[in-house]
């Protein structure tokens, strides 16, 4: 049974988190076979918002936002201790499958991931695998046009993907990620392998992506989390043990974090004192 799919067609299933909260994630432990990779990271994403996740490397930003919709299943030992709940709903419910909850949180990637298909085909693609059977040519240009891109690619739909610039196939990555309508969109560094031009194109996208859907972004560029987080959560590592453990260190609206960080450790990180 999709449980998620249930949750649609019921408004009124019960649901315990706060009204402007579409997911909370409470990650007690993430594990790779006997590496603790995370510790003790409660993140409530906001409705209709951008949530940045900053931190030096090996944090486990990464970690906690692809345990967000069970990417990290298909990594050999991954093992999540804790519950995301998302529409009443814990997404690690033995009873809920994995594919259903990447149906309602899409994924962008750190690289630009087209598929070797034509620019139409690219966003028909999860149209098709979920069995879509609407107008297939209004869902592809209202995802183009929500991704900013419609008016460059409408006369070349037949080419292919690859044949993009690289702030085009993100954006049409991005496109694909948002035909299915998922609720929440998780983005791992969607700006780290563009220009300052791309990126600018990304940063505006995602401001407006925001009126219809819920973001999360992994990014190293803290003036990245300034200019598009509503909401920033810092990471650190913890090395006590003789590993690299990674936690949540404080979360809260990014203009207080970066202007008023409440623990030492960020306001050392701000301050660039590592990295």
């Amino acid at each position: 049974m999709d449980a998620l799919k249930e949750v649609d067609a019921n408004d009124t299933y019960e649901n315990d988190l706060p009204a402007d909260v579409a997911l909370d994630c409470k990650a007690e432990k993430i594990y790779y076979s006997d590496f603790l990779a995370v510790r003790d990271s409660h993140v409530p994403i906001k409705k209709n918002q951008i949530t940045g996740f900053i931190g030096p490397s090996g944090c486990g930003k990464s970690t906690v936002l692809k345990s967000i919709n069970r990417m990290n299943d298909l990594i050999r030992g991954f093992r999540f201790v804790g519950n995301i709940h998302f529409h009443g709903i814990d997404i690690y419910d033995s009873n809920i499958d994995p594919v259903s909850v990447r149906r309602n949180i899409g994924m962008v990637f750190q690289q630009p991931n087209p598929f070797s298909m034509s620019i139409f085909e690219n966003v028909a693609f999860g149209l098709r695998l979920n069995r879509y059977k609407g107008n297939m040519q209004e869902k592809v240009e209202k995802a183009l046009r929500s991704a900013a891109l419609w008016k460059e690619v409408k006369d070349k739909l037949k080419n292919n993907g690859l044949s993009l610039s690289g702030g085009q196939q993100q954006r049409l990555c991005i496109a694909r990620a948002i035909a299915t309508e998922p609720r929440v969109i998780l983005m791992d560094e969607p700006c780290s392998a563009l220009d300052p031009i791309a990126t600018r194109q990304i940063e505006e996208l995602m401001v407006e992506l925001k009126k219809q859907f819920t973001v999360a972004i992994v990014t190293h560029n803290m003036q990245q989390a300034m200019r598009v987080a509503d909401q920033t959560a810092f990471f650190g590592v913890d090395i006590s043990k003789g590993g690299r453990t990674g936690y949540l260190v404080e979360m809260g609206p990014t203009k207080e974090l970066f202007e008023n960080p409440q623990e030492q450790l960020t306001k050392e990180y701000l301050q660039g004192e590592f990295s």
